[in-house]
């Protein structure tokens, strides 16, 4: 069976550095940072007091008051940049066939902020039972594809992939499955999250995962640096309209590039922390590049999981040079959490944007904040420290990982 081929037609973003694509690029090649501290809640109490947050947004410029209550925060944000990757893509929604256009999302958590409220509001009580009738629904972790899909009659495939952080990368590797077999002609993808909030916080602060670097948010999290202490928790989502290239060039659309393959492996080894040597890191770089039939020779740009923490960042590295050798110190490598924070389940959406928009533009953005060589990390790499670089991309990938072991790589090609 021959495998249809998957093109980009369509983008949409909001991110801690951006509300919409062209905001989130600017910050992305002018090395902003979103972090700040917390608006969402009292933080005052918290080991971590910061975070990268949405800034100057209102849902109801997007979303009718009555029915924005009616979804959490993560969903809000699903629908506003889903938007946006739909007009970007110029579809025109009433002449599609609307069985064969699917939504598959990412979120790795989903409504906490509605969970949360909901029991404190609940324990603060006597012990009567009262419940928003909404608490289910804009809790549930599927509830983003599915409001999507009802806004626009989509009628395809219509799911929520959840492996924590990993969660928006591997939502595009189905969706990329489900058009090259021939179930879908285009699929809305991506994923969202909305964990700034105290149980997310409190959570990860328990965990020992985030950073501390109250005095200074902005350069808190600073991927690779010696003196790095842990991540920065973001907020967003990200959409990417993938579609069948006869389909796409039948209308006359604009494509950004080829989503050619993608890899997926476990670690197998711990709940939270990577394999020291990046074994499973190793392992979903080559699934990735065999799927998409490109040599590792052939990488441009690595667009790195790369959050901040002191076990991950080394364990990645080592997998890099393990698998690209010689050429790893010839590819551009970064990590755009050094300017997003940590988005969770919406990392892998918006790092393969930040992928897409380096091959469109040829311009790789920069990892921030860094100061100090680590000795425990390959110095000959190039991380693209702290200002972008122009350069010709031509094959990208992106790679996300998530607790419990998942791994997931996306590999995208200019058209040629």
């Amino acid at each position: 069976m021959k495998l249809r081929r998957v093109v980009v037609t369509g983008l949409g973003a909001l991110t801690p550095i951006g509300n919409t694509i062209q905001e989130y690029w600017e910050g992305l090649k002018n090395g902003v940072s979103g972090a700040a501290p917390i608006t969402h809640f009292d933080a005052s109490k918290f080991k971590t007091q910061f975070a990268c947050e949405i800034k100057n947004f209102n849902v109801t410029d997007f979303i009718d008051r009555k029915e924005a209550r009616k979804l959490d925060k993560f969903a809000q944000y699903a629908v506003v940049a889903s938007d946006e990757a739909i007009v970007d893509s110029k579809l025109d929604v009433e002449k599609l066939d609307k069985d064969r256009v699917g939504v598959i999302w990412g979120a790795g958590i989903g409504g906490l902020e509605t969970f949360q409220d909901e029991v404190l509001n609940f324990g603060s009580g006597d012990g009567t039972p009262r419940f928003n009738p909404f608490f289910i629904p804009k809790m549930i972790a599927d509830i983003a594809p599915g409001v999507i899909s009802m806004k626009y009659g989509f009628r395809g495939p219509n799911f929520t992939t959840v492996s924590a952080c990993a969660s928006s990368a591997n939502a595009m590797i189905d969706a990329l499955n489900y058009i090259r077999l021939g179930y879908a002609d285009v699929v809305v993808t991506g994923g969202s999250e909305a964990a700034v909030t105290a149980a997310g916080m409190g959570g990860f602060n328990a965990m020992h995962a985030l950073s501390t670097r109250n005095d200074d948010p902005k350069t808190a999290s600073r991927p690779f640096d010696a003196n790095r202490d842990g991540f920065v928790l973001g907020e967003g989502a990200g959409a990417i309209i993938l579609e069948d290239y006869d389909h796409a060039i039948a209308r006359g659309a604009k494509i950004y590039c080829e989503l050619a393959g993608g890899g997926l492996s476990a670690d197998a080894y711990h709940m939270t922390a990577p394999h020291p040597e990046g074994l499973g890191a190793r392992q979903v770089m080559l699934n990735c590049l065999k799927d998409a039939g490109v040599s590792p020779e052939e990488v441009d740009a690595i667009n790195m999981h790369g959050t901040s923490t002191p076990l991950g960042d080394v364990a990645e590295s080592k997998a890099i040079v393990n698998v690209f050798g010689e050429h790893a110190y010839k590819i551009n490598i970064n990590s755009t959490k050094s300017m997003t924070g940590h988005l969770l389940g919406a990392a892998g959406a918006i790092e393969a944007i930040a992928s897409i928009l380096a091959i469109e533009h040829g311009v790789v953005p920069p990892t921030i904040n860094h100061e100090t060589f680590d000795e425990n990390i390959d110095p000959k790499l190039n991380f693209t420290f702290n200002r972008a670089q122009k350069r010709d991309v031509k094959v990208a990938i992106s790679n996300t990982f998530g607790f419990g072991g998942h791994n997931a790589c996306v590999l995208f090609r200019k058209l040629n």
